[in-house]
């Protein structure tokens, strides 16, 4: 069952300038989301992908109800997110990793309070809740702690919490683990992936961290320039747009330099390291020539990373 789905949403903005060359204002316009259509079935964890610029933020705000499109439907648990239906404000939550919905002079625990009384969450459930994910995130001893007082993972693990007490059905997250540190972020991905896995919560995740979309991510969504390139598996993205492996030999002399401009395959040379792009059809017969060559601890064996596939889509799509 589908619980989001839009149809060709767009959304515009315009601003005035003034031209002092020609001395009078003009209006310019800039789309952010074009035609927008998708589908997202409830309990998935679908990452959506795209550069700076691309309208994911702008997208996610009009999923919220926090922004109107200039055209196109959308349904939200059944309704029309802008129409902001109480029903379904308290069904959802968006955390996003540069705005803070913590009370920044407050120690967290009045927020998390003054939440309960927002949501309307009875007393009973709001203590297992905010017991179950305090010990989830081991915040336990920053409750009493006012955010501007916080490291930036302190802070998020509290955010996460604020938008949880709820139990929301669907969870919009905004670069959640921008500025962490590697363990912190590692934290925040493991959270998010027991939320989804035992609680059936809806995710959408914008990140520009690979590590987050390969981490958890099984769908996703690419957009550029506000349009649609791409949506489905992540695996199958890959075998799109980067089929081939990537064997890479060090060369510790000029012999083996020598030997690994004899080998016939899509290759480069640099700083002592030697590169082979092969299909996946070919990968056994050139692999056999190269072990037979080189030193078997010399070589490794790849694919192409995530990032590096997705950098390949945006310059396609310029």
């Amino acid at each position: 069952m589908n619980i989001i789905s839009t149809k060709n949403i767009t959304k515009s903005f315009s601003k005035t300038n003034f031209n002092w060359k020609k001395f009078y204002f003009e209006k310019e316009s800039k789309i952010a989301v074009k035609n927008l259509s998708i589908d997202i079935e409830e309990g998935e964890l679908v990452g959506f992908l795209g550069p700076n610029g691309a309208g994911k933020t702008t997208f996610l705000k009009i999923l919220s109800g926090i922004m109107y499109p200039t055209s196109g439907t959308a349904k939200v648990l059944d309704y029309v997110p802008w129409e902001r239906d109480y029903k379904l404000l308290s069904q959802f939550a968006i955390v996003m990793g540069q705005k803070n919905q913590l009370w920044w002079d407050l120690p967290v625990i009045d927020s998390f309070n003054m939440l309960k009384e927002i949501y309307s969450i009875s007393n009973e459930n709001y203590k297992k809740n905010l017991n179950e994910l305090v010990d989830l995130l081991g915040v336990r001893e920053f409750l009493d702690r006012r955010p501007r007082n916080m490291s930036l993972g302190e802070r998020m693990k509290c955010e996460l919490i604020a938008s949880l007490l709820h139990e929301p059905k669907i969870l919009f997250l905004d670069e959640p683990t921008i500025g962490l540190d590697v363990v912190s972020a590692q934290v925040i991905r493991d959270f998010i992936k027991k939320i989804n896995r035992e609680k059936k919560c809806t995710i959408i995740l914008t990140s520009h961290y690979m590590g987050d979309v390969e981490e958890l991510c099984k769908r996703v969504i690419i957009i550029n320039k506000g349009e649609k390139i791409y949506d489905g598996e992540l695996s199958k993205l890959k075998e799109k747009y980067a089929p081939k492996r990537r064997i890479q030999i060090y060369l510790n002399s000029v012999e083996d330099k020598e030997a690994f401009a004899k080998i016939e395959s899509e290759k480069k040379l640099e700083d002592n390291i030697g590169t082979i792009l092969v299909n996946k059809r070919e990968i056994g017969q050139v692999v056999k020539e190269v072990f037979s060559k080189f030193n078997p601890e010399d070589i490794s064996i790849n694919e192409i990373e995530t990032a590096e596939v997705i950098s390949k889509i945006f310059l396609e799509n310029k």
